[in-house]
């Protein structure tokens, strides 16, 4: 079993899959012991179930419908089930065989969207990264998360993923804080060939870059790194998991905040500046 997720969307299809789960165990007409009892597990597995504190694997969804005589609803709450944990992906999981297979199984999700709108608080937007940044980057992450470091392999199937900027069927509008520029992230060199790449992405003609400046007076805080794929979708990273938002009221207000926060981004020749004194700032 996994942890809840703090997503409310995430909880949301975890509450409705334990409320289902329930629903079978009282036609049934059994106890929660009940269950617990003809699963062979301890009370407090069904209590935690049952409150949508914790995910039941298909095992135990296999087991929890064979108790309840149940079993034609076997493989639809699977699939519910399956759903709901897609939702909130703890990255050591994600990269428990390497970072590069995440990379790469995100491909589908980036063909098929129309109109990117990232905002990143943190770090250059993956899909303007150069391959150097991106393998620092991974590194890192790999070794903070203790997961297989394929930190090269992995820069590679991004820059692999990213190659849709260029195949003139998508838009992307990409928002940067400022000190995003400034973050060190590999070596002097690194960063000066990331911003230096910047300088050249920015210019096409389905891009528009944006930097919020450190100088901008906020109306909206600095948020999480997120991403919105045309209006189905949001993705937010956090420090330990990717978090997909589905829920249509959600990926409004993700909407919203990227509108505002496209609102205190300078883009064109002011971004410009901002990029060429952050590589100032680098000798």
């Amino acid at each position: 079993m996994t942890t809840a997720s703090p997503s409310s969307a995430a909880q949301a299809a975890r509450t409705a899959l334990a409320q289902r789960l329930v629903g079978l165990r009282k036609d049934a007409g059994l106890k929660s012991f009940e269950v617990a009892n003809r699963c062979g597990w301890h009370k407090s597995k069904t209590s935690r179930i049952e409150n949508g504190r914790a995910l039941p694997s298909d095992a135990d969804i296999r087991a929890w419908c064979h108790a309840c005589d149940a079993d034609e609803h076997t493989a639809d709450l699977i699939a519910a089930s399956r759903t709901a944990d897609e939702m909130y992906q703890e990255w050591r999981r994600l990269h428990r065989n390497g970072i590069a297979t995440a990379q790469k199984a995100a491909v589908p999700l980036y063909q098929r969207t129309g109109l990117f709108r990232v905002y990143c608080s943190n770090v250059i937007p993956g899909l303007l990264q150069t391959h150097p940044y991106a393998t620092a980057l991974l590194s890192t992450i790999s070794t903070f998360q203790g997961t297989p470091d394929d930190a090269a392999d992995a820069a590679t199937a991004r820059l692999e993923r990213s190659r849709v900027i260029y195949d003139g069927r998508h838009r992307f509008v990409l928002l940067a804080e400022e000190a995003v520029l400034r973050y060190r992230i590999g070596d002097p060199g690194v960063m000066a060939g990331q911003l230096g790449k910047l300088l050249e992405l920015m210019s096409l003609p389905s891009v528009a870059f944006g930097i919020i400046p450190l100088t901008a007076t906020r109306h909206i805080w600095p948020l999480e790194t997120f991403m919105v794929f045309d209006t189905d979708r949001v993705l937010v990273e956090t420090l330990t998991a990717e978090i997909a938002v589905t829920r249509p009221t959600e990926i409004a207000t993700y909407a919203k905040a990227f509108g505002e926060l496209q609102q205190l981004a300078v883009f064109g020749a002011p971004a410009r500046t901002l990029i060429l004194t952050a590589i100032d700032a680098l000798e």
